[in-house]
């Protein structure tokens, strides 16, 4: 019985192309690296004495950085090709992280931190590109879901390693250790795949016959991006505003909280590609998934609402959990594959920078509800958020029935 249980979730992981694993390596490899990132507030606090104020100035350049970047990533992956963008991206940001150890000036960190997250992040829409290309359209969104867990396990396994870094080096370690590990990735990636100028599969279910005059007259895909934006903004909530709930309503102490966010992140690595395996067979559309996931976002902050129950964090995690299951892998594959061919990296630009506007925002409108109004208004702000999305996936289910008709 577990034989057949393993092999069962084994063979969700086979029929990829050798690029879609080696994108997933390097995936891994460089997010395993991105080890400045969790501590970058400390550092700048604890190590150049900035205020408060300033740390937060810092991570705006940080935010907007990741947008340009997310912008012009998908601009060029048009014009002049993903591969070239992702080789540019993650060789010259590598090589920026040795030199931003050396700046300590505010001003000089903003330029820098601005500067060095719009090469970084010009790589996220490239990449997606890059797998609507290497991987077959039957098993797109299992592609997706196999890039989110390389991130997802480089994101647990880095911030451990950036903190024996620290203890041992200091944090002039964490800077060589994060462009080595970019610079490593992609000439790893330059050596082993070569560049496709097109996919070598057909798209049987999505040709490429979605043609508006413009991206900005896609109504669907505006729609589409509202609920990008809303999710990302309630999921995010689980790095800023949870936390400090744990601790402030709960006493919970940062290892029970890390406990909680190991939850999540084991559940995704053993259930989301089971899932996402399971409905793609039933080719289940991608809306309707979404829409379930949104309807599992808001109920689990709802579900805080009833604080005097620790157990409630629990149940808060799950619903955030499966949710984050449900909306993210098909979100990346509708996306896509509602670009025209020829057009996948403004779609896709735009669908990252959905997510490094909702990263901005979330925090910052999170504290400042909290700070007016308390906890308890900031749980049903972004449940009401959820529900907002839940519509807006009904809306665009008859959009797409319009259109399909």
């Amino acid at each position: 019985m577990l034989r057949k249980g393993l092999e069962r979730y084994f063979n969700n992981f086979k029929g990829f192309t050798r690029e879609v694993w080696i994108l997933t390596i390097i995936t891994f490899i460089n997010r395993a690296g991105t080890m400045v990132l969790p501590f970058l507030s400390k550092y700048l606090k604890e190590n150049l004495h900035f205020t408060y104020a300033q740390v937060g100035w810092i991570m705006v350049a940080f935010g907007l950085g990741s947008m340009l970047g997310s912008f012009l990533g998908g601009k060029l992956s048009d014009k002049i090709g993903f591969y070239r963008i992702m080789i540019f991206s993650l060789f010259t940001s590598g090589m920026l992280f040795f030199v931003l150890q050396y700046i300590t000036s505010f001003w000089g960190l903003c330029i820098g931190m601005f500067t060095i997250m719009t090469i970084a992040d010009m790589f996220r829409p490239a990449m997606f590109v890059s797998l609507g290309t290497y991987a077959k359209p039957e098993n797109r969104a299992r592609a997706f879901t196999l890039v989110r867990l390389a991130i997802n396990l480089g994101f647990a396994a880095g911030p451990a390693l950036g903190g024996l870094i620290i203890m041992n080096i200091g944090y002039q370690g964490l800077f060589w250790v994060d462009g080595a590990t970019c610079v490593i990735a992609i000439s790893a990636f330059a050596l082993l795949v070569k560049e496709k100028k097109k996919s070598a599969f057909t798209d049987k279910e999505h040709p490429g016959e979605v043609f508006a005059d413009s991206i900005f007259r896609d109504r669907i895909f505006w729609a589409f991006l509202f609920v990008s934006f809303s999710t990302a903004m309630i999921f995010f909530q689980i790095f800023s505003t949870l936390p400090l709930y744990h601790h402030e309503q709960y006493g919970l102490t940062e290892l029970q909280t890390g406990l909680l966010m190991t939850l999540n992140g084991f559940l995704i690595f053993l259930l989301e590609m089971p899932i996402v395996s399971y409905f793609e067979r039933k080719n289940v559309h991608k809306i309707k998934l979404i829409l379930w996931g949104s309807v599992m976002m808001a109920t689990g902050f709802f579900a805080l609402l009833w604080n005097v129950w620790v157990g409630v964090l629990v149940i808060n995690i799950l619903f955030i959990t499966f949710g984050e299951m449900f909306i993210f892998p098909f979100s990346n594959s509708f996306a896509l594959s509602r670009a025209p061919k020829g057009h996948e990296g403004r779609y896709m630009a735009l669908f990252t920078m959905s997510f490094s506007l909702a990263h901005i925002g979330s925090s910052k409108l999170g504290m400042v509800v909290i700070d007016f109004y308390g906890y308890q208004a900031n749980w049903i702000f972004m449940g009401t958020l959820g529900i907002m999305a839940v519509f807006c996936c009904a809306y665009l289910q008859k959009l797409l029935k319009l259109e399909a008709a």
